[in-house]
């Protein structure tokens, strides 16, 4: 086939999946964090409506979204409301497949640019079969238009290296200075794209040194100045929709990039079948993620551009290939030694996606190139369409929760379970939802009813007015007020995946990935755990007991009730049973952190140091963020061995530095030796509550 062949292919292709995107788009679910950049938009929306009086979008404590950009959410909104468009997420996801769209079609763009059309089509079959991207692609308005920014970026410096940085190449100035400004405008690290274009000038100039070609100074000179004028254009253009930049131009974007690099919202999930913090990631988090949710396909076709590598940098290309590959290369590194806070996968890294998918098409199309006989192209075409077989099968299963995808160095999803985290960002929430709603149509339900869930569902539910909704913690759920749960299996201990214990008591419908458990639809079968809070917040400890026993009528195994159950109990100086029912909260969670701490606590009042200091050790094993076990610890090592416990009080606050309990216990420990550290530790405390 020709090459003009291959080009008409290429845009049928092209075209063919823009319509496919958008089509699978209507079917999207309202991703983890959607919520709430969709409602800090129409507070940058008001912002600008009222011309800066409207402040809301400046104070954001909680969300930290004042240091985001988000111009793709924004523009959005803006849409929204200017055309009056009324299914919010409906458009959200559309808007999201077509910047998705467009960020494939760049990379393709840059195949064709390095090795024509062939390359160019590997480039859209490797995208169409990669289920992390394109899962992410229908309702990620962060990420996936930061892969584009980042890809286009990356394509239109070279190509205006490549044109000797002149003039004439307005459109690729025009599109650079653009992609410069789209990156900055969704992360203040954006601004790396010009540092980028600074450095393939370099590159430039020092490979027309190693050709003996002449190096003029002053056409150097005129060269960087025009690169500087490109970068700064495009900072400030990228400024233009994020208020918090507005108030100061040069100090916020750097405060914003701060707070960034070391994100304040630390989180705990699933990874190589512990339950870590994402702070508390091992170095390789983010590779191995990549390499067991990649298609083999696409790490194949990167196999191959390493093992072509010397001939293709050997080529007219060569500074192309190297900073492609640094591009793509060099953020990873960055955050594995950096030990930035990282969660949900490496979906904050989609952006280096686009250039392992080039890497990987020039590496597949270089392997046909060579390829003379017609009869071992016909062979490289069966191993290729055999490896397009998982994922596109998964594809198809699994519509339209592609992001949950891994390949089978894990055994796919299934052998990923209870191991790494499956649906982080929530996806398949809808479907839950949307069955509960034709249930509760079914039923003719028109009684007001309370809707408990671990993520916002109103959206889905919003034509029942007789539904209010309520958001829970899943192990704290037997505390809230709900008549029916939604609850997806995000951030849940691994060992209650694989023991059983989700879906949990009362499940009446469960949405399955691959025959994986992902959300479960629950029937409230009692509220005595309810009543038993109440009671046990009035101090009636006996009405409290009766009714967490009722409760466990219903629900065995529901370790929180039993745990709750101990307490109320070990406040009646019933210590025994107490703590048989805390063993019982064990046998279902071994790691469950209440039942611990309050069977190192009963240790200690048995006298029994030994068996404390083994549940409180279990306990910070568990989870080393909590702070009152140390403090716990610390006074049991305080008695025969305080250097012991000073080093756990100040690991402690190495962690937690504003923690009094341990500052106070810190300070206690040098009582009787060295007086003058305990007036210092008192007046950090001052400080702490000036």
């Amino acid at each position: 086939m020709n090459e003009r062949h291959l080009k008409v292919l290429f845009y049928s292709l092209a075209v063919a999946l823009l319509l496919v995107l958008l089509l699978v788009s209507r079917d999207a679910g309202i991703s983890g964090d959607e919520e709430v950049h969709y409602v800090h938009s129409e507070k940058v929306y008001d912002y600008f409506a009222s011309y800066g009086k409207d402040r809301d979008a400046l104070k954001t404590p909680k969300t930290h979204l004042q240091y985001y950009g988000q111009t793709p959410d924004n523009l959005a909104t803006i849409c929204m409301h200017w055309f009056g468009i009324d299914d919010v997420y409906g458009f959200r996801h559309l808007f999201s497949s077509f910047i998705g769209w467009l960020c494939i079609l760049v990379a393709a763009l840059f195949a064709i640019w390095l090795k024509g059309y062939r390359a160019g089509i590997i480039t859209l079959l490797l995208f169409a079969v990669s289920p992390r991207f394109m899962g992410h692609l229908q309702n990620n308005l962060k990420d996936i238009p930061f892969a584009l920014a980042y890809i286009a970026g990356v394509y239109y410096t070279l190509k205006l290296t490549y044109a000797r940085f002149k003039p004439s190449s307005s459109i690729s100035i025009l599109l650079l200075i653009a992609s410069i400004a789209f990156s900055v405008s969704i992360r203040a690290g954006g601004i790396l794209l010009a540092f980028y274009l600074l450095f393939a000038g370099v590159l430039f100039y020092f490979y027309e040194y190693l050709d003996g070609r002449e190096v003029r100074w002053a056409h150097v000179q005129r060269t960087f100045l025009k690169l500087l004028v490109f970068s700064f254009a495009g900072y400030l253009l990228g400024l233009l929709l994020w208020p918090y930049a507005l108030q100061n131009p040069f100090i916020n974007p750097w405060k914003s990039y701060q707070v960034m690099t070391d994100f304040p919202t630390t989180i705990r999930q699933i990874f190589d079948g512990e339950f870590i913090w994402s702070d508390y990631r091992p170095w390789y988090y983010l590779p191995k993620y990549m390499l067991i949710t990649i298609p083999l396909v696409v790490l194949g076709g990167l196999a191959l551009f390493v093992v072509y590598g010397k001939s293709l940098i050997q080529g007219k290309h060569r500074l192309t290939y190297v900073l492609l590959a640094f591009t793509t290369l060099f953020p990873v590194i960055f955050v594995i030694l950096t030990k930035s806070n990282l969660y949900g996968a490496w979906r904050h890294f989609l952006f280096v996606y686009p250039g392992i998918v080039v890497l990987a098409a020039v590496g597949i199309n270089e392997l046909f190139g060579r390829f003379k006989k017609q009869g071992a192209k016909v062979l490289g075409a069966v191993v290729l369409v055999g490896l397009l077989i998982h994922p596109v099968a998964f594809m198809v299963r699994s519509h339209p929760y592609y992001y949950l995808y891994y390949n089978q160095l894990v055994g796919g999803l299934n052998g990923a379970y209870g191991r790494y985290e499956t649906d982080y960002y929530y996806h398949t929430m809808r479907s839950g939802a949307e069955w509960l709603g034709d249930y509760l149509n079914k039923q003719h339900q028109s009684e007001p009813l309370v809707v408990g869930s671990n993520f916002p569902v109103q959206w889905y539910l919003r034509d029942h007015a007789n539904l209010s909704f309520r958001y829970f913690q899943y192990q704290f759920r037997s505390d809230a007020d709900w008549d029916y749960a939604i609850i997806g299996n995000s951030y849940i201990q691994p060992g209650q995946l694989t023991n059983g214990n989700f879906p949990p008591e009362g499940t009446i419908h469960v949405v399955e990935v691959d025959d994986v458990p992902v959300c479960a639809v629950v029937k409230r079968k009692s509220k005595a755990s309810l009543q038993g809070v109440q009671a046990y917040s009035d101090k009636n400890y006996e009405l409290a007991e009766a009714s967490f026993k009722k409760a466990l009528q219903s629900y065995k195994r529901d370790e929180h009730i039993y745990s709750r159950l101990g307490k109320t109990l070990s406040l009646q100086n019933k210590r025994q049973e107490a703590v048989d029912v805390l063993q019982t909260a064990l046998s279902i969670n071994g790691n469950y952190e209440p039942a611990l701490k309050l069977m190192g606590q009963l240790s200690v009042e048995a006298g029994d140091q030994a068996k404390a200091k083994a549940y409180f050790e279990h306990l910070l094993d568990v989870n080393p963020k909590y702070f009152s076990a140390y403090v716990e610890l610390a006074s049991i090592y305080g008695q025969t061995q305080p250097e012991k416990a000073r080093r756990l009080l100040k690991d402690c606050l190495q962690i937690y530095p504003k923690y009094e309990p341990a500052i106070r216990a810190l300070a206690e420990t040098y009582q009787e030796t060295h007086p003058e550290i305990v007036d210092k530790y008192r007046e950090y405390l001052n400080t702490i509550n000036d």
